[in-house]
Order: C-alpha cells, then structure tokens, then sequence
C-alpha cells in the first residue's frame, strides 16, 4: 500500500474524528456554564500546581544553606530567621495542597456532573428515537446491540467528557504554564531541556497513526467476536441439537485468536510508546542535572531553581505519559460516537400530524378495509404481494388463509403502517393510510398475535398495558369476557402478581388469553387476529369461541388462521399464494370449488384423523 494512501487515509480519518466531536460537544451547549466553570478550576489548578515547587525554590534559595557550601554565603538568614521563613513556605505549601484538593473535588464533581446530564440527555434521545423508527428497521438491528448503544457507548463518551475532554484542556494549560515559568527562571536551561522536543513530537505522531490502526482491528475484531457469541448463545439448542459444537467450536476459535492477536498488536504500541516517553523523560532528567548541576557548582544557578527544574520537568512530560491512556477513552468514544449517530440518523417513520378531521369531532369511525392493487417486496424487487385487492366491509369478519410464505402476515404488517407498499393504496373508510397519522390509526386498532409478548409486572398492568387512564375494572370485565379471569384469580396474587420475563411462569394458552383481554380492554374498531389460536389446546380453544363471537361483533376483524377450523365461520375466507389472491368466499363455497383452500382443508383433515 503507497504512503500516499496510507496519509490520505490518516487525513480522513481524522476530518471524520473532528465531525463526530463537533456534533458531541452540541451536547455541551445545555451546561456550558457548568462546563467553562470546570475549566475555570482546571485554570486555577494548574496555577496552585505550578506555585507549589516555585515554593520549594524559594525555602531552598532564601532560607537554607547550599549543600556542601564551606562557609556562609552573603545575605544569608540568622537561623531563627531561617526556621520562621521555611516554616511560613512550609505552611503555604499545606496551604497550597489543602487549596488543590478542595479545588480538585470541585472540578471532578462538576465533570462528572456534566457527563451525567449529557448521559441522561443521550439515553433519552436514543429511545426516543427507537420508538419512531420503523419496524424494518428493527427487522435487522438485533435486540442486543440496541441496548448496546443506549448503555455501553453511552458510557464511553462519558468517559470521554469525564476523562479526556476536561483534563486534556487542563493538560494544555499544564504544558504551556509549565514552559512559561521555566522560561522565566532560566531561559537557556529550558531551550537545553527541549531539544527533546522534536524527538517527542515524532513518537507521539508515530504513536498517534499506529493506535488508531491498531484500534480500529480490535473494534472490528470485536464486533465479529460480539456476532457470534450471539449468535451462538441464541441458536444454542439447535447447535446442541445437530451436534455441531466442534465446528462451532473451530469457528470460535479463529474469531478469538484473531482478536486475541488485534489486542497484542494494540499492547505492542503501547508498550513502545510509554517506554519512549518515560526515557526521554530520564534523558531530560539527566541533561537538567549535568547541565544545571554544573550551573549551580559555577554559582551561575540556584539549588532551588534546579530543584524545581526537576518538579516543572515531571509536569511537562506527565501528560505525554497519559496521552496513551487518554488516546484509548477518545478512540472509544469515537468509536461509540459513529454507532450512536448512525442509529440516531436513521429516518424515523414518517408521521402526518393529527388533522381536525382525525380527532372526536370527525365522526364515526366505521372500520371498512380497503387494499387496491397492493405490492409490496421486504427487499429490493422480491415481491411478497403482487397486485393483492380486496375490500372488508364495517363489522365484516374475514379470514386470510394459505401456505407459508404467502403473504398474509404481510397484508397486517401493511394495515398497521409497520411497512409502506411500493405499489398501490391501502385505505381505512375511504382515506389512504398514508395521509393518518400512525399513531391515531393503530389505537383503532387491536392485534392478538400467535407470540404474546408480556411485559414485567403484574396480571393487571399487562391487560392494561399500564395506561392510567384504563380503569382496572375495566380490565377485569375484559378478562371475564374472554374467560381468563379464572385462571387469573387461581394465580397467587391473583391480578397483582408479578410475572416474569415474557411471562414464562405462565402457560401459551395463559398468555394468549391475556392477550385477547388486553384487546377487549382497549375496545377497538377493528380486531387483527395473527394465528391468535395457534398454541391453544382444543378444550381451551372451544371455550373462548363464543367469547371471540362477541369481540367480533359489531367490530371489523381480520383472522390469520392456519387451522382452517377456526374460521369456518368467517363471513369470508380469502385465499393467499405466492403473494396473489387465488380463491375467495365463504366456507362452504371454496369447498364446493375443490380448489387450493378444498386441498388445504383435506390435508389438515387428514393429518388430524
């Protein structure tokens, strides 16, 4: 690879590292007061830092005797004189330290406080986001690296504000006052001392390129390692289940090494570099006192200046001794900092604000359905839908049956707006969907799905999907309804007991009849049925046809049916294949046709026999 491509690289990467910080410090603008008050304390300790051996120079230089000296110097204190004098330096200087810790704890509360609300700000943003973004979008983005962005990178940038930003300014202050006031006490010492100074600049460049390269692999090869472990944990029992725990085994085993090899060469830099940094810290150390040593034995410098030559030199080179350390947070912040705005610039789904006409004052909701030449394809042109129309009438109770991978659960993904249609209209009373906002639209609507998701708390909360506004005897009456409230009533706690994640300590059919009174409970206009009787045994089953009767009645309902039993009462049956409506009508009459639904129907009937 050219060198040229290798700067071009570097010079990209680091326009693309100043974008993502401008857009983190947008984040700043709600504290800036808090933020510059925090530099103002890094200012005023950078002061009280560089006091202190300035201190030490002037007890050593005012009030005590040079070492190895044969006689009194001129001037020199009585020693009464001399023990007040390093007593009152030696009080300034407790003073001095007391002073830098009070202003340290000021300065650490403050930066800590500001990453706290840029936390809080960033969690809320995220989320909120997540709540408008499409389903499709989470169709592709599993469960886990969601959390991710809102926990671990979130943390990581503040660990950034906290660590890096605040002290890395503090640090510039540091090394420029540092120079300053060696400049001051002697000019031709300090030029001595930086002749290091080239040699410093070009490891710390070196440095620079060679960690973010390095970095980079690591965050690669970790978010392959994150990948299959995943993946692996989640499809476990399948992994179990056709013996394929040696292969899964190997293919782990070179992800891991190939991570394992990215973090040795990351340690191999840094290992280099704070080395460097630290001999040529020494290399200063032993020029300042061959040089300044033979200044103070020729009289031409002070102990006490090289005294504190010696302090000043630590302080200049102890930023350069953090800067891998600090390099590391930013990289990491950076690197969460690119997951973060990726997914906060995903475009969210498209809202229409609620019309007058949307509202109460609109008139009857009356629930008709209406799907005009609709195609729709979940990728590029692989079409799910070809030209599906049809129309259901207010209170009609339809049925949409065929083979997997016909499209029926994609005709309720459309209705609910969870997807758009490439081609054709899809309207409720007469208005496409498009022109609803999403929203308003859905809370006409109710699904009972074939998986029940149940929510952590209690029996109640999840009938009521904790709204305030629903009253419990609400939900009670809508558990009575559809003949769950006995059951309910047998758990321990009757409505108050807790449930577990995803309600595991109740059975399928427990959960799907809390779900069919979570339905009732919000009294929709029209009722979305996907394989909603699926897990349920027949004695259960039969026990809530009647109750699904009166859900139904008066109200437009869709059923998604596999068992075709359980529909033998729909006002109409449409036949679903390869995406197109094959056959449409009522029971008896598609039977009576001897066509795709007649075959389904047959083979079921066999298959139970």
């Amino acid at each position: 690879m050219s060198r040229d491509y290798f700067y071009e690289e570097e010079r990209l990467g680091k326009a693309y590292d100043a974008r993502l910080t401008r857009r983190l410090l947008r984040y700043l603008r709600p504290y800036r007061g808090v933020f510059f008050a925090t530099l103002a304390l890094g200012l005023i300790l950078m002061a009280l830092e560089l006091a202190m051996p300035y201190v030490t120079k002037v007890a050593i230089d005012r009030y005590m005797e040079p070492v190895g000296a044969g006689s009194t110097p001129p001037g020199a204190r009585a020693p009464e004189e001399a023990l007040r004098g390093v007593g009152l330096l030696a009080a300034a200087l407790v003073g001095l330290l007391f002073l830098r810790l009070i202003f340290s704890f000021a300065q650490a509360y403050l930066a800590q406080y500001t990453g706290q609300r840029v936390m809080f700000d960033l969690r809320q943003e995220i989320l909120q986001h997540l709540l408008r973004l499409p389903a499709s979008f989470f169709d592709r983005n599993p469960v886990g690296r969601l959390v991710t962005r809102a926990t671990n990178d979130v943390a990581a940038i503040n660990e950034m504000y906290t660590s890096v930003l605040v002290n890395l300014l503090r640090d510039g202050f540091l090394l420029f006052g540092t120079l300053f006031v060696m400049f001051r006490l002697n000019g031709r010492l300090t030029m001595f001392i930086l002749v290091l100074a080239p040699a410093i600049a070009l490891t710390a460049l070196v440095f620079r390129i060679k960690a973010r390269a390095a970095y980079r692999t690591v965050r690669r090869r970790l978010a392959q390692l994150n990948a299959f472990l995943q993946e692996a944990i989640s499809g476990m029992w399948v992994i179990q289940l056709f013996g394929q725990e040696e292969r899964s085994r190997r293919q782990f085993g070179e992800i891991n090494r190939a991570k394992y090899e990215a973090d040795m060469q990351q340690l191999f830099v840094h290992a280099i570099f704070n080395p460097l940094i630290s001999l040529m810290q020494s290399l200063a150390m032993a020029l300042l006192l061959w040089y300044g040593g033979g200044g103070v034995v020729r009289g031409s410098f002070t102990l006490g200046a090289l005294v504190a030559f010696i302090s000043y030199v630590r302080m200049l080179f102890q930023p350069l001794i953090d800067l891998s350390e600090k390099y590391n947070i930013m990289q990491g912040a950076m690197a969460a900092a690119e997951k973060i705005f990726t997914l906060l610039d995903e475009p969210e789904e498209r809202r229409v604000p609620l019309q007058a006409h949307d509202g109460p004052e609109a008139g009857p909701f009356h629930g008709e359905i209406e799907f005009r030449d609709v195609w729709f394809a979940y990728k590029d042109e692989e079409w799910v839908l070809r030209g599906v129309s049809f129309k259901v009438r207010p209170g009609e109770r339809v049925a949409l049956v065929g083979p997997t991978g016909s499209g029926k659960t994609t005709i309720i993904n459309l209705l609910l707006r969870l997807y758009e249609p490439q081609r054709g209209q899809i309207l409720i009373d007469g208005r496409d969907i498009r022109e609803l906002d999403p929203q308003w639209l859905r809370a006409k609507m109710a699904v009972v799905l074939q998986d029940v998701f149940i929510f952590s708390g209690d029996v109640l909360g999840n009938i009521r999907l904790f709204e305030e506004g629903l009253p419990a005897e609400r939900a009670i009456e809508a558990a009575k309804f559809v003949q769950a409230h006995q059951f309910i009533t047998e758990l321990p706690a009757g409505y108050e007991t807790e449930l577990g994640e995803r309600g595991a300590t109740l059975s399928v059919g427990q959960r799907q009849l809390l779900a069919f009174a979570r339905a009732v409970a919000f009294n929709p206009k029209i009722l979305v049925l996907d394989e909603a009787t699926a897990n349920i045994d027949s004695q259960t089953e039969r026990s809530i046809q009647e109750a699904l009767k009166r859900i139904m009645a008066g109200r437009t309902s869709i059923a998604i049916a596999h068992r075709l039993s359980t529909i033998r009462n729909a006002d109409r049956i449409i036949v679903l294949s390869h995406g197109r409506i094959v056959e449409e009508g009522r029971h008896e009459e598609l039977l009576a046709r001897r066509g795709l639904y007649s075959a389904l129907y047959e083979l079921q009937a066999r298959a139970a026999a």
